[in-house]
Formats: structure tokens, C-alpha cells, sequence
């Protein structure tokens, strides 16, 4: 029975210390390189796993990094939500911008189609540069807020 308790200890500290070797990044380990230590794990178990403690792990660092966890599913991702959120305000401003040439396309169109009866310049519809048009009221006038 107390060979089996040996036997038990033994296989858990040389798996214990495999894994640890397995998973310890390649620049942190000490002595020897990554697969040279884990050519004395399998050769020398217990031995090789003593001296991995001993010598190989590195200081005060953990073994393995902590793993981020990415998002499952898109609308789970902040990134993903932000950057669909700003390619939706864009699509609405491409949209916004060709009606508004739509619009501006067509307006001078249908300006320069009219026929010059004489009456002035048929862009400004008879008003020439500096006179107001009566029957709108002055944009700028106060007296009305006073």
C-alpha cells in the first residue's frame, strides 16, 4: 500500500511539472531551453521534475497567462457594436449627402431650363443682387422678438 501512495506522488508531481514546463513560455525558462527541459522530464521523472523547481521555473512569474475571454457571440463585443454603430452613421450620411446632390442636381436643372422672358435673371427670379424679397420677412429683424 505504501508503494502505491509512492508511485501516486511521484506520477503527480512528474505530471504536475510536465504541464508546468509545457505550459511556461520559452523565454522564461531557466537553465536549458523549453524542450531540453522537457527531455529530462521523460527521462528523469522525478529527478527532472526536482530540478525543474529547482532550476528551470521561473521567478515569482506565473506559469501560465491569464487567458482573455473573448466575446461569443457579435453583439456581445463592444468593439464590434461601436464600429457597427459608426459604419451605420456613416452609410446615413453617404445616404444623406447623394439626395442632397439628388436634390441640388435637379434644382439647377430645372433652373436652367426656364426660358428668359425678360424679366431678369431668370437664377435670382427677377431680383437683382442687394433687394429683398417683400413678401418674406427679414431673417434678422428683432423687433418682433422684443
Amino acid at each position: 500500500m505504501l508503494r502505491v501512495v509512492g508511485v501516486v506522488i511521484v506520477l503527480v508531481i512528474f505530471v504536475y511539472a510536465l504541464v508546468d514546463v509545457i505550459r511556461t513560455d520559452g523565454n522564461q525558462t531557466r537553465g536549458i531551453s523549453k524542450p531540453a527541459w522537457i527531455i529530462v522530464m521523460i527521462l528523469l521523472p522525478l529527478l527532472g521534475a526536482i530540478l525543474w523547481f529547482i532550476f528551470g521555473r521561473p521567478y515569482g512569474k506565473p506559469t501560465a497567462k491569464p487567458v482573455r475571454r473573448q466575446p461569443t457571440a457579435p453583439d456581445d463585443d463592444p468593439e464590434f457594436l461601436r464600429n457597427l454603430e459608426t459604419r451605420r452613421r456613416n452609410q446615413a450620411e453617404e445616404d444623406r449627402l447623394k439626395k442632397l446632390k439628388a436634390e441640388h442636381d435637379a434644382k439647377e436643372r430645372d433652373t436652367g431650363d426656364k426660358p428668359n422672358d425678360g424679366s431678369g435673371d431668370a437664377k435670382n427670379n427677377g431680383f437683382k443682387p442687394g433687394d429683398a424679397k417683400r413678401s418674406e420677412p427679414d431673417p434678422h429683424d428683432t423687433d418682433e422678438l422684443k
